[in-house]
């Protein structure tokens, strides 16, 4: 049994060395380390081992799984070191040559995203509403019905800052979402109120469809008589004017938010189209919006008697909804800061969004 961990160390080790790219040692990490991997195999056998046995082979096989962890952290550092090298090397820009006669800029898909929302819910009567990005533990939780002790909490992982940089005994976090605009809104101005709320929000997340800091955009109205149906309403007109459709079909399933009862998801159609999603039709349905009706405890924290006014509530990320309509696969892209990916996705300064002339124009 030894023998052969130590063979199989010494091949394992081997291959990693050897592995030139990524990819060969990505294939390298499943061999040992997948599901069917062999060093996963080894790892299984011990449950069938007597105790004696495992305090004899457990540390061994933990050790060896260690090791070629390891090695394989390190080879991938240095083979990701050598790719940035060579692309350095390789996409490197002459400063000294001239500038063109006529250069020229583009607006980054999430700016143009923004300007199209505001545009459409301009023409339904919305204000932009706007507030701090480093905010106060009551209006980002507390005030929104997610007291300290409140399972929902964990739904979002917040940056939290220094207990020395808590104000008025409240401890400051980089906001987890604008519903505390809706927050300040709702203390600060006399209802009926419709506003949205676009901004940037901050989660400990990072993979292909989530990045530390996106951009989010909530809307909220407070009225008199409001009820669901003016909310399907409402994102009935705006996805139909978003995505320039009229077949835009909707889907409100019951989930859960803690400052909404009810709370929706909403779903819309797609229609599959050269193997692609196309928004349109109800071949399937996909998740873009969470929505619902603005909880009673909410009314109440802001200083608003619940049973005089009720409301809806909102939100979705800028950055998918332009994924989603301009066909881009990988969040992070929109933060890399490659010209090249702004040139190809980037819309001319001059392609302002108006209802007439279409939002996407």
């Amino acid at each position: 049994m030894m023998k052969n961990i130590a063979t199989l160390q010494t091949d394992l080790m081997g291959a990693i060395g050897s592995a030139d790219t990524l990819d060969a040692l990505e294939a390298v990490r499943i061999a040992a380390l997948g599901k069917q991997g062999s060093v996963s195999a080894l790892l299984k056998t011990m449950g069938s081992m007597s105790p004696e046995e495992r305090q004899t082979q457990g540390p061994i096989i933990n050790g060896l799984r260690e090791s070629i962890t390891s090695a394989l952290a390190s080879k991938k550092a240095d083979l990701e070191t050598a790719d940035l090298n060579r692309r350095l090397a390789s996409e490197r820009v002459d400063m000294t040559l001239p500038a063109p006669e006529t250069p020229r800029g583009t607006v980054h898909p999430v700016s143009q995203v923004m300007d199209e929302l505001a545009e459409i819910f301009a023409d339904m009567g919305f204000a932009v509403a706007e507030g701090p990005e480093i905010e106060d533990d009551w209006h980002n939780f507390t005030a929104l019905n997610i007291p300290e002790t409140h399972p929902a909490r964990a739904m979002h992982d917040t940056f939290y800052f220094p207990d020395e940089m808590a104000r008025d005994g409240q401890k400051m976090v980089l906001r987890t979402h604008t519903s505390p605009v809706q927050i300040r809104t709702m203390t600060s101005q006399e209802p009926p109120i419709r506003i949205i709320a676009p901004g940037r929000v901050y989660r400990s997340d990072s993979d292909a469809t989530h990045t530390p800091m996106f951009h989010q955009i909530e809307g909220l109205v407070i009225d008199k008589g409001i009820h669901l149906g003016h909310l399907k309403w409402t994102l009935e007109t705006f996805l139909k004017a978003y995505f320039e459709r009229e077949d835009v079909v909707l889907r409100l399933r019951p989930s859960y938010f803690p400052f909404t009862e009810p709370s929706v998801e909403v779903d819309v159609g797609y229609s599959v189209v050269n193997g692609k999603r196309v928004i349109g039709g109800a071949e399937g349905w996909m998740e873009v919006l969470g929505s619902g009706m603005v909880h009673r405890k909410v009314i109440e924290a802001c200083g608003l008697d619940p049973d005089v006014w009720q409301g809806f509530a909102f939100g979705t990320g800028v950055d998918r909804l332009a994924m989603l309509k301009y066909g881009m696969d990988d969040l992070r892209a929109f933060f890399d800061g490659d010209n090249r990916w702004l040139q190809h996705y980037g819309f001319n300064a001059l392609d302002v969004p108006t209802l007439s002339g279409g939002v996407g124009a």
